[in-house]
Formats: structure tokens, sequence, C-alpha cells
């Protein structure tokens, strides 16, 4: 019995910090977004610096997660769990990086570029950051209804994606002087799509971790 709460001890703990990198991540996105916006180099950098506490904090939930199953040795959904604690942290991670590469094209652009960013990512933003809340309050109350919710949203996320890179390639037709601005945009489309497949991809592994098959939302 003793043996049982120590391990839903361990268990709420590695869920606690989960959740704590993942609200990491979202200032990081945020950040980086507002950065791009207001052509702040600070910002960007600064982003650019919390993404190794970020992959730190990674390794760190790992190796927890690790240091339990070696100590307990967890069977059937307990070891589920676990596997599923490892799989969400390398979304996270790698939402992360989707986030300081954003922040990296505002640095690109620098302080003083000529020409508008696409009000578009704005509301690809709004919609990423709603996918996060969803996905986890799914891993928080383990709810497969909640996460099933993410395969719609994810979808909505895909037609926004594609219609900025239809205007910003219409854009570049009519002057070609904007290529390299463009460019830059088209790629922070793309980062922000990404957010979206990794989070959609929280929303997969949280159906295995309640239903123990495979599920495709993407």
């Amino acid at each position: 019995m003793i043996a049982r709460g120590q391990f839903e001890t361990e268990l709420n703990r590695i869920k606690d910090e989960i959740s704590e990198m993942a609200g990491k991540v979202e200032i990081a996105f945020l950040e980086a977004v507002d950065a791009l916006y207001n052509q702040d180099l600070k910002l960007a950098n600064k982003v650019l610096e919390g993404d190794r506490w970020i992959d730190k904090q990674e390794i760190d939930i790992n190796n927890n997660t690790i240091l339990t199953i070696t100590k307990q040795q967890p069977v059937a959904t307990d070891l589920r769990q676990l596997i599923i604690s490892l799989r969400i942290t390398t979304d996270l991670e790698r939402m992360a990086d989707h986030a300081k590469n954003i922040a990296e094209s505002a640095i690109q652009l620098g302080e003083s570029y000529q020409f508008s960013i696409h009000p578009a990512f704005k509301e690809m933003r709004d919609l990423a950051i709603e996918m996060i809340h969803t996905a986890m309050n799914a891993f928080q109350q383990e709810d497969v209804s909640i996460a099933g919710k993410l395969s719609g949203m994810d979808d909505r996320l895909d037609n926004q994606y594609e219609n900025v890179i239809r205007e910003l390639l219409a854009i570049t037709a009519e002057d070609e002087g904007k290529t390299l601005s463009i460019l830059q945009q088209a790629f922070v489309a793309r980062y922000i799509e990404r957010i979206g497949d990794h989070i959609t991809n929280l929303g997969e592994s949280i159906l295995f971790l309640v239903k123990g098959e495979s599920y495709k939302l993407n």
C-alpha cells in the first residue's frame, strides 16, 4: 500500500512538471509572436535563452520518469502513463523549438523591416494556444472526449496555414522586393502549423493512455 502511494505521488509530480513545462512553452510561443509583430529583438533573444531552460526541463522530466520506471517497475496502465509522459515532453520540447524558430525569424527581419507582418499569424497563434489548453486539460483529466476535439481544431489551423501561404505567394508575385520578408513569414506560418501538429500528437498520446490503442487525430 505504501509502495502504491509512493508511485502515485511520483506520477503526480511528473504530471505537474509536464504541466509546468507546457506553461513555459506557451509563454515562449506568445513572446515569439509578439517579438515578430513588435520588431522586439530583445524579446526574441529572451525566447532563445528561455529555450535552453525548456530543454533542460525536458531532460529532468525524462530522467525522473525513467528513474520511476526503474524503481517501481510498473506494468499495464501504470507503465503506459510513464511512457506517455516521455512522449508528451518530447512534443512539448519540439513545440518550444518552433517558438524559438519564430523568434529567430523576428531577428532575421530585424528592428526596422519595411513590410507589415501578416495579421493572420495572431489568429493562428490564438487557435494554437486554445489547442494547448485543450490538450493539457485532457491530459490532467485523462479525458478522451476533450482530446478528440483537437482533430477539428488542427484542421482549422491547417486551413489558416494554407490561406496564409496562398496570400503570401500572391504578394511575392506582385512585388519581388518583398521576397525575403515573405520567405521569413512563410517560415513562421509553417512553424505555427507544426506546433499544431505536435499538440495533436499530445491528443493521440492521451487517447493511447486511456484506451491502450493508437489513434490518429492528425
